[in-house]
């Protein structure tokens, strides 16, 4: 069903088949296997950051997803002001995938994206039908929201060069599980052409029973 207002208020500019949804990447990584994911985390963020350069040159909308560390008083920008202005571990990661002015970010309070938030609604308004998941940790919070996006019908991009977990192993074995349960498209983000994105939504849209 169309949305009634389809700009949400003026809140959501953008319009587009496919969103890029970053995933606990403010993250202050101060936790016992912190360490450990800071080590993959780092590379990571590199190649997310560039990604979404491409991405958000073409158009893509932005969201950060985040845990809100069970802090039901904070906010987004107090996550990141936390992060990069307090001596955390995850400093240097939320230096590199620091939010533009004119991201979206969306506070969750359990693993997926979609439990208790907003994510469905701005979607919905965005009209948006491929989600590509990245971020953090590939087999919890990365999954998790996989799943729930499975489950919802939407086509799934997971790079593997933009998600990251303490373990890598822990990290294949969740990119093989989305790749072949969750019908996820898995190759790093340095394969995939942005154009390729938009126009196969289109074409597996069209093969869908009406």
């Amino acid at each position: 069903m169309p949305a009634r207002n389809p700009d949400l208020h003026g809140n959501v500019p953008d319009s587009c088949e496919v969103a890029l949804l970053l995933i606990d990447v403010i993250n202050d990584l101060e936790f016992d296997t912190g360490a450990e994911l800071l080590i993959h985390a780092l590379p990571m963020a590199k190649s997310l950051a560039a990604f979404k350069k491409r991405l958000k040159a073409a158009g893509v909308p932005v969201i950060y997803i985040n845990d809100n560390f069970g802090k039901w008083q904070s906010d987004f920008r107090k996550l990141v002001e936390h992060c990069t202005d307090d001596d955390v571990r995850g400093k240097p990661v939320v230096e590199i995938l620091r939010p533009d002015d004119d991201d979206y970010f969306v506070l969750k309070p359990k693993h997926s994206g979609f439990y208790s938030t907003t994510l469905d609604t701005l979607l919905t308004y965005v009209g948006a039908k491929r989600l590509i998941l990245t971020g953090v940790a590939t087999n919890v919070c990365v999954l998790f929201t996989a799943n729930d996006a499975y489950m919802r019908d939407f086509h799934l991009v997971i790079p593997s060069d933009c998600v990251a977990a303490a373990d890598q192993e822990a990290t294949r074995h969740a990119l093989e599980q989305m790749r072949v349960v969750l019908k996820a498209d898995v190759r790093a983000s340095t394969e995939i052409a942005i154009e390729e994105l938009t126009s196969r939504v289109a074409d597996e849209s069209s093969r869908l029973p009406s």
